[in-house]
């Protein structure tokens, strides 16, 4: 994965590398940005980071998101952290992360198993004997998109 803020227009709005990795890390959701012919289509999700190179996202065993990397598996992923409007002037604080990459269905049960671990341990921590229980209980219902990341960028905003 290539840390890459040169498309970035405001240079002044960079994001450190080691901060863009905490928002990809930490980040509640994200949206995964599909090209579906000429149709543009997002759709916000949970995921969670390997820490290395890919992103887990579940979903139904079938569907759009599925039916469209069949036939386009290059995607866009943005991460929005905290923002905050300052009406007065009339902006936000905000900081975000953008991945680029190739998405896919995952292809073994170890690794679908691997990426709803990922989302247990982020979102449901304290939680974990629930979680495995659940995970067991929805496995055959449920299917596993990895996102292997090309390119990330980060830009913020922050008043002084």
């Amino acid at each position: 994965m290539e840390y890459d803020n040169s498309a970035v227009r405001r240079q002044d709005r960079l994001l450190e590398k080691s901060e863009a990795l905490h928002l990809l890390r930490e980040g509640e959701y994200g949206v995964l940005s599909f090209c579906d012919g000429n149709q543009a289509y997002g759709i916000p999700v949970d995921y969670a980071w390997d820490g290395n190179t890919s992103i887990f996202i579940h979903c139904a065993p079938e569907g759009r998101k599925l039916r469209i990397l069949e036939k386009n598996p290059r995607v866009s992923f943005c991460v929005v952290g905290p923002t905050r409007v300052i009406s007065r002037l009339f902006t936000t604080e905000y900081e975000s992360v953008v991945a680029q990459g190739t998405a896919f269905r995952t292809k073994t049960d170890e690794e679908k198993r691997f990426g709803l671990e990922l989302i247990i341990d982020k979102y449901s921590p304290h939680d974990r004997a629930i979680g495995q229980k659940y995970l067991e209980k929805s496995f055959q219902r449920t299917a596993m998109i990895r996102m292997d990341i090309e390119t990330l960028s980060g830009k913020c905003k922050k008043m002084k």
